[in-house]
């Protein structure tokens, strides 16, 4: 019975979580304290983790767009260069051959975050526009990830992650501050993206050795930090059309 409980453990972790060395490491010679293999069984474990939260993350964004059938408040330039970013991960990390569990979550919230681009423009009145650019994406992101496009373009893609990053979070900022409330800015989207983007600075390093990949999860982490003081700051500002109605 110990040798099968064991064998299905096994297959359960190795090789998602673990390669097989580390494996025995921990679970054979029950060295808990072996410092490498931990840190590898941490970043495997926290990278699956992000990857899986990410298949959820910006549906309650979504949902509060279509609920109040408004995307005021939310800043379309934002929206798009975080695009950028995450689309200038996805494609650097598939090219660079980077493991699934570091990067998974690019794929996901890049999805998400398109949605929420049209949505944005569709209660602008701007649908036809919105189905425009989903098209143009589309192709886009295939010439990326094709043969055709050189290495070294997808490295100054990811290169202008940062400042597409700081750029898109200081124009959300900005429009906050412009507004003096959050509008349909969800707090649990903001919330776990600026968990996600800190862990992920741990992991990149762990998993990719890319001071490139860290740096923008750096930068990252920083402006997601402020987009979430702002939300706490502004969490009992209303609207003004709301504040009107309430009197």
């Amino acid at each position: 019975m110990a040798a099968e409980a064991d064998g299905v453990l096994k297959r359960l972790l190795v090789p998602i979580l673990l390669p097989e060395k580390c494996y025995d490491q921990l679970f054979v010679q029950w060295d808990l304290l072996h410092v490498p293999c931990l840190k590898i069984f941490l970043s495997k474990g926290l990278g699956l983790g992000i990857v899986a939260g990410s298949l959820l993350v910006k549906l309650p964004q979504a949902f509060k767009i279509l609920g109040a059938k408004s995307a005021e408040g939310l800043s379309l330039q934002s929206v798009m260069l975080e695009l950028v970013a995450l689309t200038g991960t996805m494609v650097y990390s598939i090219t660079n051959n980077f493991p699934f569990s570091s990067w998974g979550e690019a794929l996901f919230l890049m999805l998400q975050t398109i949605t929420i681009c049209f949505l944005v423009m569709h209660y602008r009145g701007q649908t036809v526009k919105g189905v425009a650019f989903l098209a143009c994406y589309g192709l886009v992101l295939l010439v990326l990830l094709s043969p055709l496009t050189p290495l070294t373009v997808v490295t100054l893609l990811q290169a202008s992650n940062v400042p597409a990053v700081v750029v898109g979070r200081l124009l959300q900022a900005a429009t906050n501050y412009h507004n003096g409330h959050t509008g349909q800015l969800s707090a649990i989207t903001v919330f776990l993206l600026f968990g996600g983007s800190l862990a992920r600075i741990f992991t990149s390093i762990q998993e990719t050795g890319d001071p490139l990949m860290a740096g923008t999860f750096v930068v990252s982490s920083l402006c997601n930090g402020l987009i979430a003081a702002q939300l706490l700051f502004y969490w009992n500002a209303k609207p003004p059309h709301k504040q009107k109605k309430a009197q």
